[in-house]
């Protein structure tokens, strides 16, 4: 291949498959765990089976530019009906498996996708209620399940096993002497700005919609990644088991595998994560926010469970990590001979221990997406000697257009921008970006197209950002987030969020005051380690909202709240917090499928509790 191809992004996913195919043959591409087991598959099984996929479709009428929608978890099947469909031209529509039926269907129906591949029953059945209900989706021609478990007795003539799809594709090659040969012309023809996904945005405040990224977009953006971040070269194995159809995890597992050739682990589900890591070790691991805070929580919480003198040592331990971690940070990244002597005692004896412990140990970059994160996280697992990158950019940019490396790896940054993407700030600091990443516009929608960039082609972010005094980007909040009060102070609600987040008893916060007289804040309590705390204390509770209605709870949450204030300006303190009595949740629409708060529905949803704190209107 090329040297320039990779950088420029001038080539197709399906040609980096075939590319690895013929370059490592049997070598292993994927591993899935089955009762037990991690399965291996090889870089020909991959090419064969999505081949087999972009038959099957071809021969029931796929064309190039028709969209396939994937509602499924992460699944070696995700994977080759997605090359398979990008074989053909057609456009690959990823759906969370955490929607409703009815968000499902909007998408489905939006998107106008001919054929449905699902995972198993679960999400067939909405498939179903989808196409049974308010319209149904006129467009769905075949449904085709990768798990056919409890569907033995469906009648529908558009249901088909995923399995009967790979078949009917060997069937049509058979029985088809052109069909092979077709097929590799649709490969060859293809070019590298031809739109090959659709993925819709998450909707925090309105319906999603279907940003349209082509080949290049994906190549570009994620190779110029691994070189910030010295990745090319080195050996990449990574853990998949974010929604697929998010483009974090498309881009950091399917496409960052095809562009270096390495290898993709599917966990067995989100909830396994933190074991799987720990059974693969990978090279790389990408993670939300939540996860990086779970697995530090889970860590502290074994360590009470711990000896006495195991606890003390490795509480000095972390202390002293975390003196050196801040050393660091303020001499750009180095360490005086002594201080290196430190770390090298505390790696040996103790933090080599905790690395392998999380199944990190032989990562050689980590990075955190999708959402802002705690500080205090980020300090956590530096002062370990296992440093997280965070990085900036949207759906629209094709995944990260900054990223922080190791010259650039301040807490609070997200380190520069990667090669040939321009950027600068608007009059009222929103970051504006130009570049081969961008997208190429969303799907049926002109309007909303135009309206994301400016008259000089700048991508407008709506994100308010800033400059670190070591030429790093930081982000200050969504533009559209801002607070401000009736006293006419702006204040940047994420910044008290997360400082709130850092305590282990606080899950999620939710900032208000935009146009009152003080900020407030709706607060939802970690059942898990809220619940030990209580049960030490022998209070009695039977669920999430008895333990969030306990005297002693709000009290717990009042003295997290005044700790956290101290970190701020009067003016930006929570003055008065409700605790939430039930969990935010996907299927209320209070989150949305990457569990970010959609803030649109805050005064209508939270209208008593912003009463309790704000009085009656």
């Amino acid at each position: 291949m090329r040297a320039e191809i990779l950088p420029a992004g001038d080539t197709t996913l399906p040609r980096l498959l075939r590319f690895w195919a013929e370059q490592k043959g049997e070598g292993l591409a994927l591993r899935e765990k089955e009762h037990g087991i991690w399965k291996r598959y090889s870089w020909n099984h991959y090419y064969r089976t999505a081949r087999e996929v972009g038959l099957g479709l071809l021969s029931l009428g796929i064309e190039p530019g028709d969209r396939i929608a994937i509602a499924s978890e992460d699944t070696p099947e995700w994977y080759y009906t997605d090359l398979g469909a990008q074989m053909i031209g057609a456009i690959v529509v990823g759906i969370y498996p955490t929607n409703p039926w009815p968000e499902l269907q909007y998408i489905v129906r939006h998107s106008g996708a001919r054929i449905v591949v699902t995972g198993d029953q679960e999400q067939t059945d909405k498939v179903f209620d989808a196409m049974n209900n308010e319209g149904g989706l006129p467009a769905v021609e075949v449904v085709a399940c990768v798990d056919m478990k409890g569907l033995r007795h469906y009648s529908s003539s558009k249901l088909m096993s995923f399995e009967a799809l790979c078949e009917r594709g060997k069937e049509f090659a058979a029985s088809n002497p052109h069909a092979e040969s077709r097929l590799n012309e649709l490969i060859e023809t293809a070019t590298a700005d031809d739109v090959c996904i659709l993925v819709y945005t998450s909707g925090t405040t309105g319906k999603p919609k279907g940003a349209m990224l082509s080949h290049r977009n994906l190549i570009y953006s994620v190779y110029g990644y691994a070189e910030a971040i010295g990745m090319v070269g080195k050996s990449y194995e990574a853990m998949c088991y974010l929604p697929l159809c998010h483009v974090a995890e498309r881009c950091y597992s399917t496409v960052m595998q095809l562009t270096l050739g390495g290898v993709v682990n599917f966990a067995e589900s989100i909830d396994t994560v933190a074991l799987n890591i720990r059974e693969i070790a990978p090279t790389y691991f990408i993670a939300v926010p939540r996860i990086w805070e779970k697995l530090q929580q889970n860590f502290m919480l074994k360590l009470k469970d711990s000896g006495v003198l195991r606890q003390r040592f490795t509480r000095f331990g972390l202390a002293l990590g975390r003196r050196l971690s801040e050393r660091r940070e303020a001499a750009n990244g180095r360490l005086s001979v002594a201080e290196r002597l430190q770390f090298e005692f505390l790696y040996w004896a103790l933090f080599r221990n905790i690395q392998r412990y999380l199944g990190l140990n032989r990562t050689f970059h980590r990075l955190s997406g999708g959402a802002s994160i705690s500080p205090e996280t980020l300090r956590f697992f530096d002062s370990l000697g296992l440093p997280i990158s965070q990085g900036y950019g949207l759906t629209e940019t094709s995944g990260c257009a900054f990223i922080q490396s190791a010259a650039y790896n301040r807490i609070g940054g997200c380190g520069k921008a990667l090669r040939d993407t321009e950027w600068e700030f608007a009059v009222d600091d929103e970051i504006l970006i130009r570049g081969p990443g961008l997208f190429k516009g969303y799907f049926l929608d002109k309007k909303a197209t135009d309206a994301s960039y400016n008259s000089q082609g700048w991508l407008l972010t709506g994100d308010i950002g800033g400059v670190l005094d070591n030429g790093e980007l930081t982000i200050v909040d969504r533009k559209k987030a801002i607070i401000i009060t009736s006293g006419g102070k702006n204040i940047a609600p994420s910044e008290i969020e997360n400082a709130l987040k850092d305590h282990e008893f606080v899950k999620e916060a939710i900032v208000v005051g935009d146009g009152r007289k003080f900020i407030g804040a709706l607060i939802q309590i970690y059942y898990e380690t809220v619940g030990r705390w209580a049960s030490e204390k022998c209070l009695a509770y039977t669920n999430y909202k008895s333990l969030s209605q306990l005297p002693e709870v709000y009290e717990l949450i009042g003295a997290v709240v005044r700790t956290t204030n101290e970190r701020f300006a009067r003016v930006e303190g929570v003055r008065r917090f409700v605790i939430l009595d039930k969990e935010l949740d996907h299927d209320d629409g209070e989150l949305t499928a990457t569990q970010k708060v959609r803030r649109a529905i805050i005064d209508s949803r939270f209208e008593r509790e912003l009463e309790q704190i704000y009085g009656a209107a």
